[in-house]
């Protein structure tokens, strides 16, 4: 990263529509996307995949540190294998999870993620993205909304692909993340001092990009 490499950092919890906001934010401006999400589901979904005990930090942080990851037209392959679907699922996600309270992981995956700043800019998608990652932004969002809003936006999209969920279930699960995701020791989910906190449980994907697309005109970022 470089002082001439803007970043817009967009953190928050699982099922905020960090992604899709991410993404539109993105191809607006022209500029690049880091899901650093698919990092700890990558890193996460190899260790599971080898049968590496996921109490053992050394081992884990060798998986993340040694990742093999292409990203193809929308598709992410980790060696050869097309995992795009695969690192999505629940699981996946829980492992993510667990694997990201970990701080030699969330090390070994650090230069990967500010390697990702290059020009003309990069929306930075995750967590921690405005508090460690790129603590210099000039622009940090932090995106939530309602347990229970959220849940109903994972449901949707499981069911968009086919997989069978409850909404009260999924609700469980977030509040468990957002617990675990809160409370971790290293880089622990909440919002930058300096950050944009938008609620998006009333808001419309265009409302929120709208919000921070305007946002970013302020500071000189994008062009009215």
């Amino acid at each position: 990263m470089t002082e001439a490499t803007p970043v817009i950092t967009i953190d928050g919890p699982s099922g905020s529509g960090k992604g899709t906001v991410s993404a539109r934010v993105a191809k607006t401006l022209g500029w690049h996307v880091l899901d650093s999400g698919a990092l700890y589901r990558l890193a996460a979904y190899a260790a599971r995949k080898s049968g590496i005990d996921f109490k053992n930090q050394p081992q884990l942080s060798e998986i993340a540190r040694n990742l093999r990851v292409r990203f193809e037209q929308g598709r992410i392959f980790l060696e050869d294998e097309d995992v795009s679907l695969s690192i999505r699922t629940e699981q996946a996600g829980n492992d993510a999870s667990r694997v990201a309270a970990m701080p030699e992981v969330r090390a070994a995956l650090l230069d990967w993620q500010r390697e990702a700043a290059v020009a003309p800019g990069l929306i930075a998608d995750g967590r921690d993205m405005g508090t460690t990652v790129f603590p210099r932004a000039p622009l940090k969002v932090f995106l939530t909304a309602s347990a229970e809003e959220r849940a109903k936006r994972r449901y949707k999209q499981l069911k968009e692909k086919g997989i069978k969920s409850k909404i009260s279930d999924l609700a469980v699960e977030i509040r468990e993340r957002d617990e675990r995701d809160r409370s971790r020791a290293a880089s622990p989910l909440v919002p930058a001092g300096d950050a944009m906190v938008i609620d998006s449980t009333a808001f419309s994907i265009e409302q929120v990009v709208d919000q921070i697309l305007q946002a970013a005109q302020e500071r000189g970022l994008a062009k009215p």
